[in-house]
């Protein structure tokens, strides 16, 4: 619907903007001291988008097909160029933020998200710290975007600038956006939440672009007065990029062995992290009430 070079541009753009506001970020984290940065840490995230980036170049050509074959089935087509970009990218948003979800809430899902939240720093470099494997699944939950009569190019363009655009939100940059402007997109006030082991931030402020979705489905947390931890709930002891990408896996697996039955098998892979069948550990869910409840008991 828009012209290929113009496209081009706008990705090129924004990426060129993500490239000079990291060296700005940087500069200014090591000549402030606010340790933002740790050199291994932004390593091993380049290091890991690397990996990612020639994992999308293998399997591009499945997606580009697969979301081309499902396009001739599509049941519209928008015509107005505008009204068709402003809904493909709102709901590709969307069915991101429910991959994200899936992402959270499952446990086998949570083994390959994981590498995206195990750093204990956050800076630009952290939206590097890329899912590894995202690549060979993500294309099943955008497919309804063919259906709705999107043709397959423009959905990996209007994933690529949602995707950078979530890139930016990366930072620990204190902004000051309109009221508005927080109440329908990401910030990185946002943003940080997500990136949190605090437990009452935990699986919180998962949009992409907009934060609309959080505050419909009930993920949406605003900062609160507890100072944010970021990382894991349980930092891996090796930090070495093989065991960041796979520590999960490892873990997930031992729990499917240990597990009694069959049931249990199963539970340990669709349930969220945390679950177990013994009671032995606990989903975040669980953790948030518990939290609120000490709260309530401290005030009273």
């Amino acid at each position: 619907m828009l012209h290929l070079d113009l496209k081009n541009q706008a990705a090129a753009g924004l990426f060129a903007l993500l490239i000079v506001l990291t060296l700005v970020e940087m500069y200014f984290s090591y000549r402030e001291d606010r340790k933002y940065y740790e050199k291994r840490d932004t390593w091993t995230n380049i290091y890991l988008t690397t990996l990612t980036f020639f994992i999308n170049l293998i399997v591009k050509g499945t997606t580009f097909f697969m979301l081309n074959y499902f396009y001739q089935f599509r049941f519209f087509e928008i015509k107005n160029v505008f009204l068709y970009w402003f809904v493909l990218v709102a709901t590709q948003d969307f069915l991101y933020w429910v991959l994200h979800y899936v992402g959270h809430y499952s446990r086998l899902f949570w083994a390959m998200h994981v590498t995206h939240h195990s750093s204990e720093h956050f800076n630009l470099t952290t939206g590097f710290r890329s899912t590894v494997f995202e690549p060979l699944y993500r294309v099943f939950f955008y497919l309804p975007l063919a259906l709705m009569g999107f043709s397959a190019i423009d959905i990996l363009y209007a994933y690529l600038l949602t995707q950078l655009y979530g890139n930016l939100v990366h930072t620990q940059a204190n902004i000051n956006f309109p009221k508005w402007y927080n109440f329908i997109f990401v910030t990185p006030a946002h943003h940080r939440i997500h990136h949190a082991s605090n437990v009452p931030y935990l699986d919180k402020n998962m949009g992409m672009m907009f934060i609309i979705w959080d505050r419909m489905f009930g993920t949406f947390q605003e900062d609160l007065p507890e100072p944010i931890k970021y990382g894991l709930t349980t930092q891996p002891d090796d930090m070495g990029a093989v065991n960041i990408i796979f520590h999960e896996w490892k873990a997930l697996i031992a729990d499917v062995k240990k597990a009694p039955t069959f049931t249990d098998k199963v539970k340990y892979l669709v349930m969220p992290p945390g679950w177990s069948h013994d009671g032995s550990t606990q989903v975040a869910k669980v953790m948030q009430r518990e939290y609120y409840a000490e709260l309530e008991e401290v005030k009273s």
